[in-house]
């Protein structure tokens, strides 16, 4: 791969529940999956459609779930209620707790067979761009807001989306990535951390055609940590 320095990891994340808040991390091990332990579970309707912000033929909007959020520890993950108590997501009694904080019957299920991302396995958003929206905003937008996996330092605006197609090395892990990310109506919304900010989606329409970010699969298995320079191929 012929490469020249491109950027720096700036944060790492982990979503061991799909659509709930996840975790800060200093290291991402990466394999053909994806993220390890990233969004491995999910929350279920009684229709079976896994549990979301938005609808669509694969998922049911969920309210209540970015209310909650989800750790892992050694292969055990742990769902914190807002009402600061939490609960083994394996527990007897969790499903039923969690029906009634959402007031829908939901269960929660692991990944088998079919993939709980929505456009891809890894995911990465550049700072630069976010101020972007933020600009745009004229108020402060938290990058948490778009769950990402990977936080970059990069040198100006949706950068990111010329990446498309070229393969880049981070930590002893080599990407491909191959979409800009399309955003939904969860990037406005209230969360455990963060008031609702209506907005967000319009504005981001606006200034780079609702996509923010870019989806990447794993082309090497490795492992990213927080500091890691980005390398770019040289195409």
């Amino acid at each position: 791969m012929t490469s020249s320095p491109v950027t720096r990891v700036v944060s790492l994340h982990r979503y061991p529940v799909k659509s709930m808040l996840g975790e800060h991390v200093m290291h991402l091990d990466l394999d053909q999956r994806g993220c390890l332990g990233d969004r491995l579970w999910s929350v279920r309707t009684a229709a079976g459609k896994i549990g979301s912000g938005k609808n669509s033929s694969r998922f049911a909007a969920v309210l209540g779930l970015l209310d909650l959020r989800a750790t892992e520890h050694e292969g055990q993950v742990t769902v914190a209620f807002p009402d600061g108590t939490s609960c083994r997501i394996d527990a007897p009694d969790t499903a039923d707790r969690l029906s009634r904080h959402v007031g829908q019957q939901v269960t929660l299920e692991k990944e088998t067979g079919v993939s709980h991302f929505d456009d891809g396995p890894v995911s990465l958003i550049g700072r630069a761009s976010i101020a972007a929206l933020a600009d745009q905003r004229g108020e402060q937008v938290d990058a948490s807001r778009f769950r990402t996996n990977i936080v970059i330092e990069t040198s100006g605006p949706f950068v990111e989306d010329g990446w498309v197609g070229r393969h880049l090395r981070i930590g002893s892990a080599v990407l491909q990535v191959t979409m800009t990310s399309p955003r939904c109506v969860m990037v406005n919304m209230k969360t455990a951390d963060l008031p609702a900010q209506p907005g967000n989606l319009v504005a981001l329409g606006r200034v780079n055609g609702a996509c923010l970010g870019v989806v990447a699969s794993v082309v090497v298995p490795g492992r990213v940590s927080v500091d890691d320079p980005l390398v770019l191929d040289g195409r």
